[in-house]
C-alpha cells in the first residue's frame, strides 16, 4: 500500500511521530521548564527572605535582653530555643488585637523551626552576620606632660548587618543607624 505521493504509509507516520516528539520537547524546554525555574526561584526568594526576618526578630529580641546584637547564628538560635523571654513573647497573646503575639513567621511549611535560621534555602549556606565594633580611646595626661593611664572602651554590637549568600537580600547597616532593622525588600 503506497500513499499518493508513491511514498510507504509508514515514512509519513515515522515523521509524523518524530515531529510530534520533537513539538513536545520544545513546549517542554520552552514553556514548562521556565515556568519550573521561575517558581523554584520564587520559592527560594520568599523563604529565604521569611528566614531573615525571623532573624531579625531574634536579633531585636537580642537586643532587648542584652542591650547589644550578637553576630554568632548559632548563639542566637540557642537562645530562641532556650530562653524564657522568647517563650514568653511567642506564646504570648495581643489582646487589643486578638491576635498572637508570636513575633516569628511561619515558612513556607508552615510552621517556625529555630534551626531552619541557620542556612539559606537554595545553597544552604549560612546567613552572612556581622556586628559593628566600636573602640574609643582615652588617655589621661598630668601636667607634666605624662601619660597617666589609657581608657580603651570597647562597644560590640550596636547595630548589624545580616545578608543572604543567594543575593535575596539585606537586613540592617553596619554604619547608618537609620537603617537599623530595615529590610532591603521592603
Amino acid at each position: 500500500m503506497k500513499s499518493q505521493a508513491g511514498d510507504p504509509w509508514y515514512i509519513h507516520a515515522i515523521l509524523y511521530t518524530v515531529i510530534a516528539i520533537l513539538a513536545v520537547i520544545l513546549i517542554k524546554v520552552a514553556i514548562i521548564d521556565p515556568k519550573d525555574a521561575v517558581e523554584k526561584e520564587r520559592f527560594f526568594r520568599n523563604e529565604s527572605r521569611l528566614r531573615m526576618n525571623n532573624i531579625k526578630e531574634a536579633e531585636i529580641i537580642w537586643q532587648r535582653k542584652f542591650g547589644n546584637f550578637t553576630d554568632d547564628l548559632n548563639k542566637l538560635i540557642t537562645f530562641i530555643k532556650e530562653d524564657n523571654t522568647v517563650d514568653s513573647l511567642v506564646n504570648a497573646f495581643d489582646s487589643l488585637t486578638m491576635k498572637p503575639a508570636n513575633p516569628f513567621k511561619p515558612l513556607s511549611n508552615g510552621k517556625f523551626t529555630p534551626d531552619s535560621l541557620r542556612f539559606s534555602p537554595k545553597t544552604f549556606q549560612p546567613y552572612i552576620l556581622e556586628i559593628d565594633t566600636s573602640i574609643s580611646v582615652d588617655t589621661t595626661i598630668n601636667r607634666r606632660g605624662v601619660v597617666v593611664k589609657i581608657d580603651t572602651n570597647r562597644v560590640l554590637g550596636t547595630r548589624y548587618y545580616l545578608e543572604d549568600p543567594d543575593g535575596y537580600g539585606t537586613v540592617g547597616d553596619l554604619n547608618n543607624d537609620a537603617k537599623k532593622n530595615t529590610s532591603s525588600w521592603q
